[in-house]
C-alpha cells in the first residue's frame, strides 16, 4: 500500500510504539523539525492511534521540494482509513509552512523491515531475508527462520542449521511471507475448530 501527498495540499496516508525511529535528513529546516514534532506526537498518542508503530520514516531535499516518507505498522495490518487520518493530521500541523512538500506514507506490508535488534526478537519463527555487507558463511544472502538475538548476533535458522549473524554487518533485514505455511495454519487452525464444536 502506497499513498502519496503532494506539495501538502492532501492527505492520503501510514508508526515501535511510543517511539519515532531512523528520521533522516541533512540540515533540518523549520518544516521538517516540525514534521518530526508531529510524528513524535502521533507515536505516542496512544488514544487516537492504539498499537500503532512508526517502523521507518525520512525527509529529503530535492529541487526545493522536500520529500516526507513515513512506513507504519500495527497488529491486525493497516488499512486505508488509518492512512488517510494520519496524513491530515501531519498535513494539518503543516499547513501554516510556505515551503512545497511531498508526503509519502506505506504500510510495512507482509515483507516489513526488520530495523532494531528488538524485531528479530519480536518475529521469531518467521521467515525472515537477510542480506549482510560482509560475506557470512559463503554469502551475503541469507534465508531462514528468525530464533532471536543471542548478545549482539541475530541467530538465523537456515536448512544448513543455525547461522549466527552479527547485527552490525547487516545491511538489510526483512519478512518473507510464507503463502503455504500460511495457509497450512489456515487449515489447522480450522481442523482444531471443527474438533472443539464436534466435542461440545
Amino acid at each position: 500500500m502506497r499513498l502519496e501527498t503532494l506539495l501538502g495540499m492532501m492527505g492520503l496516508a501510514v508508526g515501535e510504539r511510543g517511539q519515532v525511529p531512523r528520521f533522516v535528513f541533512s540540515v533540518a529546516s523549520d518544516l521538517q523539525t516540525a514534521f518530526e514534532r508531529e510524528l513524535d506526537a502521533i507515536a505516542h498518542d496512544g488514544q487516537a492511534f492504539p498499537k500503532l508503530e512508526i517502523v521507518a520514516h525520512r525527509a529529503r531535499n530535492s529541487h526545493r521540494l522536500t520529500s516526507f516518507a513515513v512506513t507504519i505498522d500495527r497488529p491486525g495490518g493497516v488499512d486505508i482509513e488509518l492512512c488517510e487520518r494520519i496524513a491530515a493530521r501531519i498535513n494539518g500541523s503543516l499547513e501554516s509552512f510556505q515551503e512545497p512538500y511531498a508526503l509519502e506514507v506505506e504500510s510495512a506490508g507482509l515483507d516489513r523491515p526488520l530495523l532494531r535488534p528488538a524485531d528479530y526478537e519480536r518475529f521469531a519463527g518467521q521467515r525472515a531475508k537477510i542480506v549482510t555487507t560482509l560475506t557470512v558463511n559463503g554469502s551475503k544472502t541469507h534465508r531462514g527462520t528468525l530464533a532471536g538475538m543471542r548478545g549482539e548476533t541475530v541467530v538465523l535458522q537456515t536448512e544448513g542449521g543455525e547461522l549466527p549473524v552479527p547485527f552490525a554487518a547487516i545491511r538489510t533485514a526483512n519478512l518473507e511471507y510464507d503463502a503455504r505455511a500460511d495457509l497450512q495454519r489456515a487449515k489447522r487452525e480450522r481442523k482444531k475448530s471443527d474438533a472443539d464444536r464436534n466435542d461440545s
